[in-house]
């Protein structure tokens, strides 16, 4: 069969697919051809070529088997073909919604691989996520008279992974109208209360709208400016959204009346800007200048709210011509897909997040991971931070300098030492904002630490940036650990009679690939060695009686902790790292001073001879607590004057005793304070970390000894 040749309309290009289907022997039900349609008819609204609205049309009748996608190549080309595969494997997509009805497959590895077919589909042809968002979008329009259950499932779906991502990828136009639906199904009684209210004065309002758009464009035309003014549509869901957020009543909102201005460029922009402000008073705390500071999807406008005639509030959009092209398509405004044309930058920004996600699964990340990350990216607020060098660099809100350098090569991050933003020193759990520029400061000899990886502390925000951390430290200690691990095994072993089990079965019944793998967990701490054993274990392991522990010579109360296997022992906090309850925590058997209690991070454990790793003992915290803790800490800071009466303020306003205090400064001007302070436990402890990590200047705050 002959190549086919589109005409110009989108209706022609949908006659010669019916017309294709019905040769192939392809059913189609009434439902199917208005899905077909509706969605070719989406697809043709955001300026696709014939190919994307074929395919837009196409989509609805599949699957296809072999036969017919071979005479669909015949019939239009191999490209129409390859982005119809594309588009189904997009279909899995909603595999990774929160609705329970969306489930992924039973087989991780599955869904790793699904994942990076999809990513690497959505890079090399942005066109199939367009025409699936359009799908998408034909099936809300086509819900109505599907069931209640159905509208809800498909509004979740759509609600957690594709209004999202169209937002991601700057097509608003398919965005506000997907919002509304999923408000209309999702909230019924608050979109019809919404969409009287809105219908009850909409005569009064547009007459209202007319006579001001009239004023200014002829307010515009005298100073010279090309303009085209219209009224702006306003989305149910948006009007609800501001309702929720900031707590007002439908009569407060102030921008259901508003309009939008285009011209030429970017110097009538401003100019537009002086006529509307010049002849209505403006609210200053109610404009945005996004085309200055654009939105993190490329959104350019300025907004802006003034007080029209009679009194009332009218909402203003300025922008030109290009930019609302831009605005309202996305990616669908720029396309490359033509021979002997030139990269379009704009796409290159818009699916970088999708490029940075292939480049990370490429390093280390596994299926679990790639998910969790690409949903993020996908749903969560980002910032848009900036290097000297003026590049880019996209995280998710809340990210910190240490998110960044990782962002940047895992080798920056690595060597992170501190952090300039805005050309000031900050701490390295700083919170980034939008537009800030980021500079890291580097040294040869710094490596990460193991404080970065604690949640409670607030370095990192980014998977990225964990895992990599992760990887440096596991790298480091692989060697270590799977020595410490043999010991540790070998010792248990003897001690419950097991000398004979086969260190591959305990491997295999714990689910680890390598015996390597296992003693690696287990010299890390990462895998307990009860855990490992609980399986083999005898049926009546023989009891050791039980010491109740004495009190330790303290005016505070005894430390209760439970010892694996053994009941209480005698027990004291080790001096050396003095852990607080809320750590991870070992025993040391001591000689005549029973069970010495460690951080699992203490250098004096992690550094244990060989020889001695055997006197190891599992133990956890017990329901008594000492009243206070004396607890170690190292600052590190860039030397400024008032530092340390900043530090001792912190402390003050927390109410922390000071035991002790020393401050030097080396040749670089790093300065160092050890500080040892009293502490009633971790949750407190945490606090008087993070507030001096707000102090400026200050680089690091950790533990000693660590």
């Amino acid at each position: 069969m002959a190549t086919a040749s589109f005409s110009q309309t989108e209706n022609d290009v949908q006659t010669s697919a019916l017309q294709w289907c019905r040769s192939a022997d392809i059913v189609q039900s009434p439902s199917q051809v208005i899905a077909a349609e509706t969605t070719a008819e989406i697809v043709a609204s955001l300026g696709m070529a014939e190919d994307s609205i074929l395919t837009g049309f196409l989509q609805a009748f599949c699957p296809l088997d072999n036969d017919q996608l071979k005479g669909l190549e015949e019939a239009f080309g191999t490209a129409s073909v390859n982005m119809l595969k594309g588009v189904i494997r997009i279909d899995q997509l909603s595999a990774f919604s929160r609705n329970p009805a969306a489930g992924q497959s039973a087989d991780p590895s599955a869904n790793e691989e699904n994942l990076r077919k999809m990513l690497i589909t959505m890079v090399d042809d942005v066109r199939v996520v367009l025409i699936k968002l359009a799908s998408m979008l034909s099936q809300l329009r086509l819900a109505k008279s599907l069931p209640a259950n159905d509208q809800v499932q498909l509004a979740r779906i759509t609600q957690d992974i594709y209004a999202p991502l169209a937002n991601r990828l700057g097509v608003w136009q398919l965005k506000w109208e997907m919002e509304d639906f999923i408000l209309r199904y999702l909230q019924p009684r608050s979109y019809q209360e919404l969409a009287s209210r809105l219908q009850e004065k909409r005569v009064v309002r547009e007459a209202y709208i007319d006579q001001y758009i009239a004023g200014l464009r002829k307010s515009l035309s005298e100073a010279g400016i090309e303009n085209e003014v219209y009224g702006r549509p306003k989305h149910l869901y948006s009007i609800w959204k501001k309702m929720q957020k900031k707590g007002l009543a439908f009569e407060n909102l102030w921008d259901i009346r508003a309009v939008r201005i285009l011209v030429n460029d970017l110097a009538d922009c401003y100019a537009a800007l002086g006529v509307v402000h010049t002849q209505w008073r403006h609210l200053p705390g109610e404009f945005d200048d996004y085309i200055a500071t654009p939105k993190g999807n490329g959104y350019r406008s300025i907004h802006t709210v003034v007080i029209g005639p009679e009194g009332k509030s009218v909402e203003v959009q300025i922008r030109t011509r290009e930019m609302h092209e831009e605005n309202e398509l996305g990616v669908a405004a720029h396309w490359r897909y033509k021979e002997n044309t030139s990269e379009d930058t704009v796409i290159d920004s818009k699916v970088l997040w999708l490029r940075q996600l292939l480049e990370w699964k490429d390093q280390v990340a596994d299926g679990a991971e790639l998910a969790e990350e690409f949903i993020r990216s996908v749903t969560e607020k980002r910032v848009y931070v900036f290097t000297p060098n003026g590049k880019v660099i996209d995280l998710p809100h809340g990210s910190t300098p240490i998110d960044f350098a990782y962002a940047i090569h895992s080798e920056v991050g690595n060597r992170t030492r501190g952090a300039r933003v805005n050309a000031k020193m900050v701490s390295l759990a700083h919170v980034l904002k939008t537009g800030d520029q980021v500079q890291i400061q580097t040294a040869k000899n710094a490596t990460p630490s193991r404080d970065w990886l604690r949640a409670d502390l607030g370095y990192v925000k980014t998977s990225r940036a964990r895992n990599r951390i992760q990887h440096w430290f596991k790298q480091g200690d692989h060697d270590h650990n799977v020595s410490v691990g043999r010991t540790m095994l070998e010792k248990e072993l003897h001690r419950l009679g097991l000398n004979d089990l086969n260190y591959e079965r305990i491997a295999e019944e714990t689910h680890f690939h390598k015996v390597d793998d296992l003693l690696a967990a287990l010299g890390a701490n990462d895998f307990k060695l009860s855990k490992a054993l609980g399986p083999f274990k005898p049926s009546a392991p023989p009891v050791e009686p039980v010491v109740k522990s004495k009190p330790v010579g303290n005016r505070r109360r005894p430390q209760g902790f439970n010892i694996q296997g053994v009941g209480n022992l005698l027990t004291n906090l080790a001096k050396c790292c003095g852990p607080v309850p809320g750590e991870q925590i070992v025993g040391f058997i001591t000689q005549g001073r029973g069970v010495s209690v460690h951080r699992q991070n203490c250098n004096n454990i992690t550094n244990l001879p060989t020889e001695q790793q055997n006197r190891l003992i599992e133990v956890e915290w017990g329901e008594q607590s000492l009243e206070s803790y004396a607890v170690d800490l190292e600052i590190q800071a860039y030397h400024r004057s008032g530092l340390l009466h900043d530090v001792t303020q912190t402390l003050k306003d927390n109410h922390t005793d000071v035991l002790l205090l020393n401050m030097s400064t080396d040749a670089e001007h790093i300065a160092r304070v050890d500080l040892r302070i009293e502490i009633s436990g971790s949750q407190d402890l945490n606090r008087v970390i993070n507030q001096i990590r707000q102090i400026q200047n200050v680089l690091s705050v950790r533990r000693a000894n660590q």
